[in-house]
């Protein structure tokens, strides 16, 4: 079988195109606050921009997505036939300076979708690390359907302790063709890229993937997994991304010879694989935020709810927070019956969204974030800020335990994530 994660033919336009605004940050950004796209838009009109081929999810939903889906299949077709100018066959090595200063390196090739799976219970070499919600995909696969070109924000951690795939490119980057430099936009640091087409360096990171699925590899370092597949990548952010790429594969699949299937370009979706070994990748707690309700009144809800389930609000070890305009109540939880506050957080959440059809939820990256969002006195709403999540966890967390609750983490800064940069061609 071929690896799970393999090289590309890689799109990219003319060189010399300014990164900003050619590169957009990720569409599940900023999902409450429009004020950024309008001004994401006004820095990328009538410009080459990542931004004319996406829909972020701030219109989902709206009177504008169906134009905006025209608009989107338009510049795809346009861009892939005369501003996609430059192809590189293999794989993207790229450094993002992040907020800190620190370095996040990363590799950006294509994953193989028929060894992915999201179902529930399934043992695929690439997982995803958190719940995957089905009724989020429907809206997205209007988005891929009929899509000439995919450009990724999916971002895939590799359990690479000893620095075997990714850091190896980076030690040699100097004798790599530079692809582009610069700095994006608004607040999104400075990122470049290099040109790994080099026979032996593709053959070396096969060779990497290779051995990260080591069954008997996996075997000594999970022993309570015993039995189990390898699981050689776990997804790290777009999950929902990945999963939609996953079902309009599966949908298009039985429309294609068993030839096709071999070949075709849906099989596989472009994604940037990291270590998660690596000091500059930083896992954060994801914040809800309750609207159409207050502090106090959610948190009398949630400490009925704890006693209901056999819990306490004190003396625990998962410390949960609802603050909002009208005070802060910050519990210790014990006795949850889920082990990660996030999963408690989010049981709640589902139960009280169910008996309160007019209260809403958005997941929010960053505590400072959340806490403004519901500060307003006149605008009823609650912050559950949630406590630090150990990376460590993570690989842990999947392979043994399943996949972590939804939204269980974020990968840095909301400014951190991915933007889209890189496009690859989605027909033949």
């Amino acid at each position: 079988m071929q690896n799970c994660f393999v090289p590309a033919r890689i799109l990219l336009p003319a060189g010399g195109t300014p990164l900003n605004p050619w590169a957009c940050i990720a569409v599940d950004q900023f999902t409450s606050q429009p004020e950024y796209w309008e001004k994401a838009e006004s820095l990328a009109a009538g410009k080459p921009s990542t931004l004319h081929l996406v829909l972020p999810e701030a219109y989902l939903g709206t009177g504008q997505e169906d134009a905006r889906l025209a608009s989107i299949r338009a510049a795809m077709e346009d861009y892939r036939l005369h501003l996609l100018t430059r192809q590189v066959n293999g794989y993207v090595y790229l450094e993002r300076t992040q907020m800190d200063g620190t370095i996040r390196q990363g590799l950006v090739g294509a994953v193989d979708l028929e060894q992915y799976s999201f179902a529930p219970g399934s043992k695929p070499a690439i997982r995803p690390s958190e719940s995957t919600v089905v009724a989020r995909i429907p809206p997205r696969l209007k988005i891929r359907r009929g899509a000439t070109l995919e450009t990724p924000h999916v971002m895939m951690l590799a359990d690479d302790e000893s620095r075997t795939l990714v850091e190896p490119i980076g030690a040699v980057k100097d004798r790599l063709p530079l692809l582009y430099e610069g700095d994006l936009m608004l607040g999104g640091g400075h990122l470049a890229g290099w040109a790994v087409e080099d026979p032996a360096l593709i053959a070396q990171i096969n060779a990497a993937v290779t051995a990260l699925g080591d069954p008997d590899a996996f075997a000594a370092r999970w022993p309570g997994a015993a039995g189990q597949p390898a699981m050689a990548l776990a997804v790290g952010d777009g999950n929902h991304s990945l999963a939609t790429a996953k079902a309009y594969w599966e949908e298009l699949k039985p429309t294609l010879t068993p030839e096709e299937r071999q070949n075709h370009p849906a099989r596989w979706c472009l994604a940037e694989v990291c270590n998660v070994h690596s000091p500059a990748i930083e896992i954060e707690p994801i914040h809800r935020v309750l609207f159409g309700v207050d502090a106090p009144a959610a948190a009398r809800a949630f400490a009925a709810w704890l006693t209901a389930h056999g819990a306490a609000p004190r003396g625990g070890d998962q410390p949960i927070l609802l603050t909002g305009g009208a005070g802060e109540y910050p519990f210790a939880v014990s006795g949850s019956p889920d082990p990660l506050a996030v999963g408690t957080a989010e049981h709640f959440i589902g139960d009280f969204l169910a008996d309160h059809p007019g209260v809403t939820v958005d997941y929010i990256h960053g505590s400072q974030t959340a806490r403004a969002m519901a500060a307003d006195p006149a605008k009823p709403a609650t912050a559950l800020i949630l406590p630090e999540f150990a990376k460590a966890d993570l690989f842990k967390g999947v392979v043994l335990g399943g996949v972590l609750p939804r939204k269980t983490f974020s990968m840095g800064h909301a400014e951190e994530k991915r933007y889209y940069n890189e496009c690859r061609s989605l027909i033949r």
